[in-house]
């Protein structure tokens, strides 16, 4: 049963991710394109807070060594798992290895979004103080290339607009809404959780940003996270992560990475 839903969700998921970005790529009627800042059917940027409803066990204290519940891991990634030893990760200066691009979105804390220029998103965390660049595909007129890096905890991301008109019945001059898609690899090998589940240089993260507004006028922002891994996974990992907005930057406390935390 948790296979079929991890499966559809990642078809449900693949589906929204393959609409067209044409409404971020040109301005209405044809005109000229527009920047990604510009083009913004969401505002991500500010504070945000994490809310634990889920995962408790995993998220807010260190799992046991060898407890894999929930993720689909192979048999190669139990055995690295299995020997799992937080004080060697330290001394090796591997402290940040659960603290990469497909974990760091749950680990509890505060993110602070902004806009680097019109075509790079910045996410910093408290948490392990990483930094997470998304940076738009220049636009053909451009002349721009991506920037080559060295594999990184955080890796390389590139980022698009998924938009969808809105309005009933899909109408041109509704109003747009939309969410961020963004793409990761180039990582080095981490931990998909605290207590050594591991993910490989090979692993490819997608991920979805979206807003909804509560009733009582707070935002969530909403992260949608599908990991895949040819090596450790025998599967997709499909999570789901909820932030508060915040108003300020109250409680905003950079700590270092902990391996046993």
């Amino acid at each position: 049963m948790r296979a079929f839903v991890a499966i559809s969700a990642l078809v449900v998921v693949s589906s929204a991710f393959a609409a067209s970005s044409a409404f971020a790529q040109a301005g209405r009627g044809g005109g000229p394109p527009q920047a990604p800042r510009a083009a913004a059917p969401i505002d991500l940027t500010g504070y945000w807070v994490s809310i634990v409803s889920e995962d408790w066990r995993y998220r807010m204290v260190t799992p046991t060594k060898g407890d894999f519940q929930g993720v689909p891991v192979t048999p190669d990634a139990a055995k690295v798992a299995e020997g799992w030893d937080p004080d060697a990760d330290t001394k090796a200066g591997n402290q940040c290895r659960s603290y990469g691009a497909p974990a760091i979105m749950r680990v509890p804390g505060r993110i602070h979004m902004t806009w680097d220029d019109d075509r790079t998103l910045k996410l910093e965390t408290d948490a392990g103080t990483q930094t997470r660049v998304f940076r738009f595909a220049p636009s053909a007129s451009s002349g721009q290339a991506r920037p080559v890096s060295e594999r990184s905890w955080q890796g390389d991301s590139t980022a698009e607009w998924d938009m969808q008109p809105g309005g009933r019945g899909g109408a041109p001059n509704a109003p747009r809404r939309g969410s961020l898609k963004v793409l990761t690899s180039n990582l080095k090998s981490g931990y998909i959780r605290k207590n050594g589940i591991p993910y490989s240089e090979d692993a490819k993260l997608t991920e979805q940003f979206d807003i909804i507004n509560s009733r009582d006028g707070r935002q969530l922002l909403m992260v949608l996270s599908i990991l895949e891994d040819p090596k450790y996974l025998r599967q997709p990992f499909i999570v789901s992560s909820q932030f508060l907005k915040q108003a300020d930057a109250k409680g905003w406390e950079p700590t270092p990475c902990s391996a046993s935390w």
